[in-house]
């Protein structure tokens, strides 16, 4: 999460969104940055409303704006699932390795998935607890054109946005059978990245 004081800007770090690449570019320019550990940096923002909001006002002076940034839901399930079959999580219980993303993703769809599948929600990540989308600015991950050019605008400045943690390169395909379970059992995660700037 990045908070920029003179620009009123709060930086909601929604996981698997590229925003470690934005974090990377930007930090030397935030007058708050919250890398560390990953409960931090990944303040969702009920989290924010309740505990950062009041601190951050108070520094500000006033409320800033939030942006977050929202990917499409079987891309971002997609990135996590990738970033999950790493050799370095090989016997761990997060592993995706021998999973298809067929059943990672059916797995995902329950009410208690194991935890290989158990990565949260983007539509409950930006949301306040009465349900309402919380931040002003949100992007699709797919438009990042538009996110550097509202940064640029916002910040006054060019920037280079590098790759950071990206997940290993692979072909996924999702069954149309598991997609259409997806789109039924997760209604909200589709709504919200419809509602997110194209």
């Amino acid at each position: 999460m990045l908070v920029f004081s003179k620009e009123q800007l709060v930086l909601l770090a929604v996981p698997k969104t590229g925003t470690t690449a934005i974090s990377a570019a930007l930090a030397p320019r935030a007058s708050i940055v919250m890398r560390s550990p990953p409960a931090v940096k990944h303040t969702p923002m009920r989290r924010y409303h309740r505990f950062l909001r009041p601190f951050v006002e108070q520094s500000l002076g006033r409320a800033p704006e939030i942006m977050a940034i929202i990917r499409d839901p079987i891309d971002w399930l997609g990135s996590w699932y990738r970033y999950r079959s790493r050799d370095a999580l090989r016997g761990h219980e997060n592993s995706t390795i021998g999973v298809s993303f067929d059943d990672f993703v059916l797995e995902y769809c329950k009410g208690k998935p194991a935890p290989f599948a158990t990565v949260g929600s983007q539509a409950k990540f930006i949301r306040l607890n009465d349900g309402q989308i919380g931040v002003d600015h949100l992007f699709r991950y797919e438009a990042q054109d538009k996110i550097r050019l509202f940064l640029e605008d916002r910040l006054g400045e060019v920037i280079d946005l590098p790759r950071k943690n990206v997940s290993p390169r692979m072909e996924l395909v999702l069954s149309q059978e598991v997609s259409a379970r997806l789109h039924a059992k997760r209604p909200e995660e589709f709504e919200t990245w419809e509602q997110a700037r194209s």
